[in-house]
């Protein structure tokens, strides 16, 4: 897989919200040697787009923009003005990711993130069907803007959704627009997956993104994810996009507190972004 996979980590390893003056992370970032940043976009109003592309071509970053949805940015939400809001954002989104070259908006877009109930069977195809139209709708505007969406499963304490690649594929299926693809994030790959490599195969070339930390969010490399079957399905599928290192700081208690994080996963987040960096360059370069 060498010359073919690029490597990035998301900003949340060190920050939450992503602001302008975040962008001081970036020649740290690249002295690592990463290739790429994945930038989450809690609130865009705090983010300079034109700032941000001047650093990150001074620095000679890419930049991955991924969407974040909570109560408020829910499209399977009753109240259609929650769905507009949440229109509006991503809207704002696809600007950036024109801004800073990207080519498509990743995220669990379909609903809010941590909307994990146990509901009847009529209600979820209520809301699936919600969540359908909906991105049938994004699909259309992503379009316009030159882009795709990517859009990920989550684990089942994250979402009652999409928990799972079968899962992903049924609800694009129901899209049924070709600029729906896929992000696949090992963390949640490894509580919902019965087989990692089949969950690879079955997106096939819907895969346009890929998230890792270990199973319990660490350092890629100190847990049980299953490297070698996520390599060797990485190259039957012919991937050819990015690997991005995400996790996520204690130090920030609102955003701990949200992914569980109740502790420190290594001795500090540099060695958490270039010990991953080395395990990732070992295992998928080799």
């Amino acid at each position: 897989m060498t010359n073919k996979i690029r490597y990035g980590v998301s900003t949340w390893l060190w920050q939450s919200p992503f602001t302008t003056e975040s962008v001081a992370l970036f020649p740290k970032i690249k002295a690592m040697g990463f290739d790429m940043v994945e930038i989450p976009v809690e609130d865009p109003e705090l983010i300079d787009g034109f700032l941000v592309k001047e650093a990150l071509l001074a620095n000679g970053l890419e930049a991955i923009v991924c969407g974040v949805f909570g109560p408020t940015k829910d499209f399977t939400h009753e109240d259609v003005g929650v769905h507009e809001n949440c229109f509006r954002y991503i809207e704002k989104c696809f600007r950036l990711c024109n801004q800073w070259e990207s080519d498509f908006l990743a995220g669990p877009m379909y609903a809010a993130v941590g909307k994990a109930r146990h509901i009847s069977k009529e209600q979820r195809k209520i809301e699936w069907e919600r969540a359908v139209t909906n991105l049938n709708k994004v699909c259309t505007i992503a379009n316009g803007y030159g882009l795709s969406i990517a859009l990920e499963p989550l684990n089942r304490f994250e979402s009652d959704l999409i928990n799972t690649a079968e899962d992903i594929m049924h609800l694009i299926k129901d899209i049924n627009q070709n600029n729906a693809k896929v992000l696949l994030d090992g963390f949640h790959m490894t509580i919902e997956e019965k087989n990692i490599k089949e969950a690879i195969k079955r997106v096939g070339d819907k895969l346009i993104h890929v998230q890792v930390s270990e199973n319990h969010r660490g350092v890629p490399g100190t847990g049980l994810t299953p490297w070698n079957d996520f390599k060797t399905a990485l190259v039957d599928i012919d991937y050819q996009g990015a690997i991005v290192i995400e996790s996520f700081t204690p130090e920030i208690k609102e955003l701990a507190a949200a992914v569980c994080i109740w502790k420190n996963l290594a001795a500090n987040q540099d060695e958490f972004a270039s010990e991953g960096l080395q395990f990732l360059k070992r295992t998928f370069n080799s």
